[in-house]
């Protein structure tokens, strides 16, 4: 029996000239692990918001979804809270009670459950999802990561038989995000419960899952096992192959050109330990000489063209509360992308706001362009000097369209209405956001609210950009367009610091990758040399080929080497 059968749906937004949902059909079966991408905007969260009424966005629906075979606008609220559990990309969206365990109960209070259920329930789950050490803690001063598992976890208390999860590890590090990935697919295989699952990051959901579905455009794209999928994205020449695991991508560009069609779909890795045994192979009488790439000097701590330094600061949010910087120092140089990474927590958002003068240390001297932080005027930093686009883009838009928020950042003096406009689709077009200038901000999708939050933030032409997340919910295709926007800044003097979870890119784009750890940067070096001697904060690519090659950090790195052997 179909668990889920969406029946030719198309949906619209109000005031939209174009469906979100564009007659859509599928089916899917009970205990199946259901994958859905897709670029962003694509109409993947419109589509899960529609498979819970309560969650169903406003506008017009035509078509019909059902859910065992019954209209799902039939199916009582108190059937649908049991049985249909959703997960949302933002962990503080769905947290509605101050303590962990009243969390895990809400729900189950909520339907009525009896005490003696109620607390049988609970400490399973807490039980399950390894919740005891801080069972008793205030919500608010959990990690990212814990406040996503604990959402899980309240969901899976009520015992759902299907589990919605709409880029649930966006915000989180790339060990939490593996951690709370094998629990949601541990609950697929342990408790059969059917997982529908969108996401932007693939290295780790993409060969989980049992049958991938791609959208484009509102529409179904590809529908099938993940090799097949892939295959058909790649040989296509589809935008969506530029977010598939890097040991297909790897596989196919070894096998480029008219090879990749030939190949059986079966025979490409989707793991990183299937494209390790792959290089294995294939690969291992390669020479010695020939096993590394030509390696970047190791980064160079010197004095000249410091436009950003932090020396010996310390911070704390609560007088009573624990240091998140302890004695932070670095120093960023002019025109450097220069990369904050590390676990939630750890005081990378913070460093963040300190730079840009939101928050205050108690201790320590910030300097922006050789001039304490507190010796500038507000009317001088934030206008051309620095800029930060925060970790939730939402806490930029106060207005009621994306064209009158970014019209609000132009200092209009002097310029016609005209000129005005032809500013706003500059950096509309620079950003990809020019359909949606005439939208309202909280319509869109987690990555278009990323993307229109940074043309805002551009419109200050900083010469320092403080990047909060910048890649949270985009798509790899948007991703390679985000690179190509930072180096132009930087060709033209721009100084960049980003804060990022997403080590693919970082690995391909940052200058310089700075580890964060126990409230301070712990070292700094160049990418190659930083992701080179890591074990888990390192890529894909080089998780699988570093027992052949020395120095493959990134997927090009493997198929030159493969090609030159």
């Amino acid at each position: 029996m179909a668990q889920f059968a969406f029946q030719n749906v198309t949906f619209s937004y109000p005031k939209c000239d174009h469906p979100a949902l564009d007659k859509v059909s599928f089916e899917i079966e009970a205990g199946s692990y259901v994958m859905l991408c897709g670029k962003s905007g694509c109409g993947k969260t419109t589509l899960l918001r529609h498979l819970k009424t309560v969650l169903t966005p406003h506008g017009t629906r035509t078509g019909q979804i059902l859910f065992e075979d019954v209209p799902l606008d039939q199916v009582s609220q108190r059937e649908q809270s049991a049985k249909i559990g959703y997960v949302m990309q933002n962990p503080d969206a769905q947290v509605v009670t101050d303590k962990v365990w009243h969390e895990l109960a809400f729900g189950l209070e909520s339907m009525g459950c009896d005490q003696r259920t109620m607390r049988l329930r609970v400490a399973e789950m807490a039980s399950y999802f390894g919740i005891q050490g801080w069972f008793h803690k205030d919500v608010k001063d959990l990690s990212g990561g814990q406040k996503q598992l604990l959402n899980l976890a309240s969901i899976m208390a009520m015992q759902p038989s299907v589990l919605i999860l709409d880029e649930p590890t966006s915000q989180l590090d790339p060990i939490a995000a593996t951690d709370f990935l094998n629990t949601v697919r541990k609950i697929n295989l342990e408790l059969g419960t059917t997982i529908i699952l969108s996401e932007h990051r693939l290295e780790e959901t993409f060969s989980a899952a049992d049958r991938v579905l791609v959208m484009k455009q509102g529409r179904i794209l590809a529908d099938g096992e993940p090799h097949e999928v892939g295959q058909k994205l790649i040989t296509a020449g589809d935008e969506m192959a530029a977010a598939l695991p890097a040991p297909m991508r790897i596989f196919y560009g070894v096998n480029s050109g008219a090879a990749a069609s030939q190949v059986a779909a079966a025979d490409c890795p989707l793991t990183v330990r299937e494209g390790r045994t792959w290089l294995t192979q294939n690969f291992s009488d390669i020479p010695q000489d020939k096993r590394s790439l030509p390696d970047a000097a190791e980064y160079e701590e010197t004095d000249d063209n410091i436009v950003l330094s932090f020396k010996d600061v310390w911070f704390r949010y609560e007088r009573e509360l624990p240091d998140i910087l302890r004695g932070t120092s670095f120093d960023v140089h002019k025109g450097e992308l220069f990369a904050l990474v590390g676990g939630n927590g750890t005081g990378k958002s913070t460093t963040l706001k300190c730079a840009c003068g939101v928050t205050k240390p108690y201790r320590g001297t910030i300097k922006i362009k050789g001039k304490k932080l507190k010796d500038w005027k507000n009317s001088e930093l934030f206008r051309g000097c620095i800029a930060m686009l925060p970790q939730d883009p939402q806490n930029l838009f106060v207005k009621k369209t994306v064209r009158a928020d970014l019209e609000e950042m132009i200092d209009s003096k002097g310029l016609t209405p005209e000129q005005v406009q032809e500013k706003v689709l500059e950096v509309a077009r620079t950003c990809d956001v020019e359909r949606l200038l005439d939208s309202h901000s909280f319509d869109l999708s987690g990555g278009e609210q990323q993307r229109a939050a940074l043309a805002k933030v551009l419109l200050c032409d900083p010469e320092i950009l403080l990047l909060d997340e910048p890649t949270k919910g985009i798509d790899g295709f948007f991703k390679r367009e985000l690179a190509g926007v930072l180096a132009r800044l930087r060709e033209k003097g721009m100084t960049i610091v980003m804060v990022s979870h997403d080590i693919e890119f970082c690995a391909h784009y940052a200058t310089s990758v700075s580890m964060f750890f126990d409230g301070g940067v712990v070292t700094t070096n160049t990418p190659r040399r930083f992701f080179a001697q890591n074990s888990f904060y390192t890529t894909s690519a080089n998780r699988m080929s570093r027992h052949l090659f020395e120095n493959a950090i990134v997927d090009e790195d493997v198929i030159a080497l493969c090609k030159n052997a």
